[in-house]
């Protein structure tokens, strides 16, 4: 059934007159007298009386038309959605975000965003790179923003590299590490680490670098939220290692953030992924275009 032939019945049932209806719908009284006698064998009822002196509608018409018009009305209302998701006036982007990246290195390409589609709704999920990657895997996230640490299979990804920002260690004032101006990981043997959980890629490369030091690290913390971790360090109870572009903006008296020794350095290096062959919704293929333009 064509939905033209239901839009040319209730125009011609709103009128009762062809050549009116015809008149309004731009087309010849043949064509539209053919339409909906097509209509009429096919649904195998006759819409309307016809005499020489008026159109009436039959019951059967007057059912096919209470339906017609909501038919017509939900594909209107369709087309009108698909035309919000293609214009971009609508949609949802789903967005992974690991904390160890600074927010203030993709809050402008969000502002932006957000300032040309203000409706496309944006959802940020803050994970670590496993469940970031796991996301993108199974779906519940379109983009993500990532540690490149972990292993990334580029045959079922694209990937978009970022920056790359060194580990620092960081220690209270009073800790005796803050009198170096550089750190070796053997500095570390016996300290009480407070690490990102084991979701998180820097999570791996730290024990790595420990254990090729002959010592595995005493870890008395594991968490996601470096503010957290500050706090803890900023108490004394142990030391961290954060991204550089995060210690830089740690404000407090007490903390001291050291550099590790250049042979020894650990780079978080960040990346946007998302899945390749699958489709890519209108707002989220927007969102990926303008990162490769901002990032």
């Amino acid at each position: 059934m064509d939905i033209r032939h239901l839009e040319y019945f209730s125009e011609v049932a709103k009128h009762l007159n062809f050549t009116k209806a015809a008149a309004v719908l731009h087309i010849s009284q043949p064509s539209l007298s053919k339409a909906i006698k097509n209509l009429e064998e096919e649904l195998g009822v006759p819409l309307f009386y016809r005499s020489s002196k008026q159109m009436e509608l039959t019951d059967a018409g007057k059912a096919v038309l209470v339906n017609a018009r909501k038919v017509i009305d939900g594909f209107k209302n369709l087309t009108s959605e698909l035309t919000d998701v293609i214009e971009l006036k609508k949609g949802e982007i789903r967005i992974g975000i690991s904390p160890t990246i600074d927010a203030t290195f993709f809050s402008k390409l969000i502002g932006d965003f957000k300032e040309a589609y203000p409706l496309v709704k944006l959802i940020l999920t803050e994970v670590g790179t496993k469940t970031i990657k796991q996301g993108i895997d199974d779906g519940s996230l379109d983009v993500g923003f990532i540690s490149k640490n972990f292993p990334i299979q580029k045959e079922f990804l694209n990937m978009i590299d970022l920056y790359k920002d060194p580990l620092m260690l960081i220690v209270h004032k009073n800790h005796p590490l803050a009198l170096k101006e550089e750190i070796d990981f053997s500095d570390l043997k016996t300290e009480p680490f407070i690490l990102y959980q084991k979701t998180f890629s820097l999570f791996d490369r730290i024990i790595e670098r420990c254990t090729k030091k002959d010592f595995y690290p005493n870890i008395i913390c594991e968490s996601s939220q470096k503010d957290f971790m500050i706090e803890l360090v900023e108490t004394n109870l142990g030391i961290a290692l954060l991204p550089k572009r995060i210690c830089k903006k740690i404000y407090s008296k007490d903390i001291i953030a050291i550099p590790f020794k250049k042979s020894q350095e650990i780079n978080l290096e960040l990346a946007m992924i998302w899945k390749k062959d699958k489709y890519i919704p209108f707002a989220v293929s927007e969102f990926i275009s303008m990162s490769e333009k901002v990032l």
